[in-house]
């Protein structure tokens, strides 16, 4: 496994996105106007969710701490920490640092970052196998499923990265609000990481890796969309039909999901 310095920076991860996350997420309204670049309360709110997330999954992770058990979480979290801290570095002139929280968010991702470079760094020096012995073995189907996830998470992922303010689902047409290019490159990352980190599914051969990932990953899955039915009213489904969409993303995911922890368990291992 990879040295104890990235566990214990895994665990600092943990930490920092949930003192973020948490006023992010329940302070919405007043923070909006203060964070570190222009977003609307249910952007705010969204943003809380994905260090809440963040948080769990760091911290489940650093917990079980094998590598043939987290490695695909782990580059999640890595891919996500280095992606987002580019955009902010693409969108500098548009960052407000007056407010801590806005501090905090820098730091939170300059933290990340430097957790996935040293982590790199040691899977480089120490090559950590990825087999895992033992346990549920994926089936063609499950492959299938992953194929199918990175395609269309990758699809949203490219297309938030590349099109232009004014482009299809843009204009409120999916997510219920007018994004600012910065905050559209901000969701593109996020699912670029989430697409990347799920690759290895394709070809990989232990179902436990897949349920630790999926377990570390669930509370991205509730705390996003439970955001998303408390902004409801923003929605206008008989104007914008692809705003189902956005619910329909997570409960597709999120609901099986349960089935499947139930049914094989969440990946841990003695």
């Amino acid at each position: 496994m990879l040295s104890n310095y990235s566990r214990w920076l895994v665990y600092l991860n943990a930490f920092l996105y949930a003192i973020l996350g948490f006023p992010l997420y329940i302070l919405s309204e007043q923070l909006a106007p203060v964070f570190a670049w222009k977003v609307t309360p249910f952007m705010t709110m969204t943003i809380g969710g994905w260090c809440l997330g963040n948080a769990w999954l760091a911290f489940i992770t650093a917990r079980r701490w094998h590598w043939n058990q987290v490695h695909t979480a782990l580059v999640y979290l890595w891919s996500f920490g280095i992606s987002e801290l580019i955009v902010l570095i693409l969108f500098r002139d548009k960052i407000k640092l007056e407010h801590p929280i806005a501090w905090l968010y820098l730091i939170t991702l300059a933290v990340n970052a430097l957790t996935a470079l040293i982590g790199i760094t040691d899977w480089f020096k120490i090559r950590p196998s990825a087999e895992f012995s033992g346990g549920e073995v994926m089936k063609p189907i499950h492959r299938v499923f992953a194929a199918t996830f990175v395609v269309f998470v990758g699809f949203l992922a490219i297309y938030g990265i590349s099109v232009q303010i004014g482009a299809v689902g843009t204009n409120g047409g999916i997510f219920p609000e007018i994004m600012s290019l910065f905050t559209l490159r901000g969701f593109g990352v996020f699912y670029l990481s989430i697409a990347i980190a799920a690759l290895p599914y394709i070809w990989g051969k232990s179902l436990v890796t897949i349920l630790h990932h999926a377990f570390a990953s669930y509370a991205l899955i509730v705390i996003i969309t439970f955001a998303a039915f408390v902004n409801l009213r923003l929605f206008d489904f008989a104007k914008h039909p692809g705003g189902l969409l956005y619910f329909a993303a997570y409960l597709i995911v999120g609901i099986p999901l349960l089935f499947t922890f139930r049914k094989f368990g969440t990946g841990s291992v003695p």
